[in-house]
């Protein structure tokens, strides 16, 4: 499958990017060049920019309901294109296709719809003055956007934050993953199909250096960053400095609790225990990696989880029947391996996986692993790994349980297991977190999606995600 495009597509006009360079996508699953793409240099960038300010006063003067439809036929176009978009992000990431299909190729419609029909219904707002009077509160677009995507969930991530911006009235400059942007001019040509007027929706394929440079943009005038704490720290003092503002989604390693009670039957649970552990092979921010299961159970936890893991199909990403791919990149790989070889030395117990599957010499591929005896201050279990890996911490009660769930640098997700759901809730709302699911777990689109701590600032997806691309101004009546 190979893709080509020779230009940058800003707005509706097909660019030639002025430093003549491109972006070399490589198979995860075979080591081989699968596609090329122009990449973009700072004056592609300010061009973006540009275009985008240049269409942001039309756009935001549109009635909520006529940016709807726009909305609404880009999901449209984008629905027809599913199937293509999820079979690129495949190829690009190790994504199985079983997890693309579901996500990527369905989120961004689903997305674009919900804030369109959110947009739609909202008014301004009038208030009885304390002081006397009438107060009326707008609800007016923030302006133009730069939203930096990852590479592992390039579509869903990328509409969290491109739909509530373009629903809100704002103009969006979107700077995706060098591994991943196949998908993304795929979207570019779908939107310009879907007749977006020209800057309205920008793509800007580049690396880290592209991605400061819109960070500091003087024409941007918001910042939605998905991604590495690391890069997300200096994002925010970029953004600090030049008091922009910023949704910061970074990185977890959040707790999966299993509680005494817990139903380990994996014909029960084992596809919603994939979804909440393993899903894109590890790397997804919001995993419950650090098992915690109590003391008098501990053996048969470790031996649930060291079953599930290997029950996993490994191989290629574009095979319908692959439930671990590859993962992105060989950098990735070196990283993760990196990271099993230190749990190795702090003395953990790999009870299944631990390197690579025998039938691959080329991609890469890393088993599903699982570490027993090892304990919260490890850096196996402290460190974001962001692949196939799980670690199995013991707890004494269920105030251990909560102290070591809450003993991280991280709170974005986690999950409580349990055959008493009011007993799960209980314990789930003492858990210093910004998602927890109760046997279960999936960000859905009408709740706020975020963290604390060193997992972000913000909130994406429901009215709060809307509400991130508008700011309020007061009129005193």
């Amino acid at each position: 499958m190979i893709t080509h495009y020779d230009s940058l597509l800003i707005g509706d006009d097909r660019v030639t990017p002025a430093n003549g360079s491109t972006i070399r996508v490589v198979s995860p699953n075979t080591e081989e060049v699968i596609g090329e793409v122009p990449e973009a240099g700072p004056a592609d960038a300010d061009a973006a920019v540009a275009a985008a300010r240049a269409a942001f006063p039309a756009w935001r003067a549109l009635d909520p309901a006529e940016r709807a439809a726009h909305l609404r036929r880009f999901a449209d176009l984008i629905e027809a294109r599913k199937d293509r978009f999820a079979e690129l992000v495949s190829a690009q990431n190790g994504m199985p296709m079983a997890v693309a299909s579901r996500l990527e190729a369905l989120y961004p419609a689903l997305l674009l719809r919900y804030y369109a029909d959110l947009v739609a219904d909202q008014r301004e707002e009038d208030r009885q003055g304390l002081l006397g009077g009438t107060i009326k509160v707008l609800r007016e677009p923030v302006g133009v956007v730069a939203a930096i995507v990852p590479w592992n969930f390039p579509q869903t991530l990328g509409f969290m934050k491109i739909a509530p911006a373009l629903a809100a009235g704002c103009t969006v400059v979107v700077k995706p993953s060098p591994e991943t942007v196949l998908d993304a001019f795929l979207l570019a040509r779908t939107a310009i199909a879907a007749g977006l007027p020209p800057g309205v929706l920008t793509i800007v394929p580049g690396g880290r250096e592209l991605g400061a440079h819109l960070v500091a943009h003087p024409g941007v005038d918001k910042v939605a960053f998905t991604g590495s704490t690391a890069a997300g720290r200096e994002i925010a003092q970029t953004c600090g400095r030049l008091l922009r503002p910023v949704t910061l989604e970074l990185g977890g390693r959040s707790a999966a609790i299993v509680l005494d009670d817990a139903d380990l039957d994996l014909g029960a649970i084992g596809a919603d225990l994939f979804v909440a552990t393993l899903a894109n092979n590890g790397q997804t921010c919001f995993l419950g990696t650090r098992v915690l299961a109590p003391r008098h159970r501990y053996a048969e936890v470790v031996d649930a989880f060291t079953a599930f893991a290997g029950s996993m199909t490994v191989g290629d990403s574009l095979d319908p029947g692959t439930q671990i791919g590859p993962l992105a990149t060989a950098r990735q790989r070196d990283r993760v391996e990196s990271s099993i070889a230190r749990g190795r030395a702090e003395g953990g117990r790999v009870t299944t996986g631990g390197g690579r599957p025998a039938d691959r010499d080329r991609g890469w591929f890393v088993e599903p692993t699982v570490f027993a005896d090892v304990g919260n201050d490890d850096a196996v279990c402290r460190e974001e790994i962001f692949g196939p890996v799980l670690t199995v911490i013991p707890y004494r009660d269920e105030d251990e349980a909560v102290r070591i769930a809450n003993d991280s640098d991280y709170g974005l997700g986690g999950t409580v297991w349990s055959a008493d759901p009011d007993r799960a809730l209980r314990l789930a709302r003492r858990v210093h977190t910004g998602t927890i699911g109760l046997n279960r777990y999936m960000p859905d689109p009408a709740a706020p999606f975020g963290g604390v701590k060193d997992s972000g600032i913000g909130r994406e997806l429901g009215p709060e995600g809307l509400a991130g691309y508008q700011q309020f101004k007061s009129i005193y009546c």
